[in-house]
């Protein structure tokens, strides 16, 4: 049964006299750039910002530093107001990129979406010119699913049937290194697959499906069911017990919006990091939740209400609180124990300055494996003794990487620098 509507979900929508009283905002633009192979940044690349629909009248040039990032660029955003009620214009300006750099092929962004008062992040990956097959790569980033028009969700239940063979379902949840993203639907053979982060689809879905100026807790229930339903669609290995060979799709009739080459936001990027192993169970049940959700203004359903968990939010609501709205009160956080891809999982405990031992080494060899491809970030003695030299390098590390400069390797920092040093350390993705 569809959930009651809140009160103030029901109240009139503010006029647009007052949306035009709010008067124009700031969002931020920041952007990294780097080779698609090998995680190398790539320095001094060459960045020309215009609005989207003007591609001529350049507001902004910046280039990229030896981390491969630009600085923070202010530009012009819709009213906050836009992007906290439905049915509002455009809540965010769209943005065209043109990036160069000397040996690589160009690439050009258009639509990137700068929401006010978040940092949007734009990570580009360029070809090394001998290895292109076009002249120039071209992103287009379709409208926001709140804001454009997309097909509802096809039902579903949110609990699988198990296969008693055993051939359906995982052993256990694991958070995958990789899945592969089919962009179209399933039957469409046409459309392309990709071979996605798990973290960094999860940020696009996530960057995709909701606005990242939403209060906190809602952003943070949004994305727990946002993971719960990916790793169900692992863990029943839904998709190849039909045939197919992906992951999930980028249809929003049969999946969630995951959108190539969009931005994502600071906030977004920085709360995944944090909680990217939870997802949603229910008491007896092995297999993480499916969690259905819509807008709950154009789409009702069975589940979660994007609107109206923003309201939630807005009231005061927690993001369990939230869920278990939306879900029921048996709805629990759970936690996977195990994460492909990385060298050794987070020992448990945060590692600052005093701590020693192997757990130390390796975090000390990594970041200078990091470091012969982000020169910023200072080399130190791997001795397995964590002084100021390492809490340095660590900290350093934390602010390229967008996590709170701390110095100390708590769950986020273990498990990015990890995926930093298998990037660099990869010669090629998988593909």
């Amino acid at each position: 049964m569809e959930k009651p509507i809140l009160k103030s979900m029901q109240t009139e929508e503010p006029a647009q006299e007052q949306f035009q009283a709010d008067g124009p905002a700031q969002g931020t633009l920041r952007i990294n750039v780097t080779a698609n192979v090998g995680l190398i940044p790539i320095q001094n690349a060459n960045i020309t910002i215009s609005y989207t629909g003007q591609p001529d009248n350049t507001l902004e040039t910046v280039t990229t530093d030896s981390s491969g990032q630009t600085g923070p660029v202010s530009l012009s955003a819709p009213p906050l107001s836009f992007s906290l009620t439905p049915n509002s214009p455009m809540p965010y300006s769209e943005y065209t990129l043109n990036i160069t750099a000397p040996g690589y092929e160009p690439v050009t962004v258009s639509g990137v979406e700068v929401l006010p008062d978040v940092t949007a992040i734009q990570n580009i990956e360029m070809t090394p010119t001998e290895t292109a097959r076009d002249d120039r790569e071209t992103i287009v980033i379709p409208d926001h699913t709140l804001y454009g028009d997309y097909p509802p969700k096809i039902p579903e239940d949110e609990i699988k049937p198990i296969d008693e063979s055993g051939e359906i379902v995982l052993s256990r949840v694991v958070i995958p290194e990789y899945i592969i993203v089919h962009d179209g639907a399933p039957s469409d053979s046409t459309a392309a697959n990709y071979y996605v982060r798990y973290r960094d689809y999860i940020k696009n879905v996530v960057s995709s499906e909701i606005y990242a100026t939403w209060p906190e807790s809602a952003i943070y229930a949004n994305t727990l069911a946002i993971m719960s339903f990916t790793l169900n669609r692992v863990y029943t290995e839904w998709y190849r017990n039909k045939g197919y060979n992906f992951t999930i799709t980028s249809s929003t009739a049969y999946d969630q919006k995951w959108i190539y080459g969009r931005n994502i936001y600071s906030n977004i990027d920085r709360l995944v990091d944090n909680i990217f192993a939870n997802y949603l169970s229910r008491p007896g049940v092995r297999q993480p939740i499916f969690t259905s959700y819509c807008d709950g203004r154009n789409v009702t359903c069975n589940g979660l209400s994007q609107w109206g968990s923003k309201y939630l939010g807005d009231e005061g609501y927690s993001a369990i609180e939230i869920i278990r709205y939306y879900y029921g009160s048996d709805m629990y956080i759970n936690t996977a124990t195990a994460v492909s891809g990385v060298p050794s999982s987070w020992p448990g405990y945060n590692l600052g300055i005093g701590a020693s031992g192997d757990k130390v080494l390796q975090i000390q060899q990594q970041l200078n494996r990091i470091a012969q491809n982000y020169p910023a970030i200072p080399r130190i003695a791997a001795d397995g003794i964590y002084g100021a030299a390492t809490a340095e390098s660590v900290r350093t590390f934390q602010g390229i990487f967008n996590l709170p400069q701390t110095g100390i390797v708590d769950y986020p920092t273990w498990y990015k620098i990890s995926e930093i040093y298998v990037g660099v350390s990869r010669i090629a993705e998988p593909g």
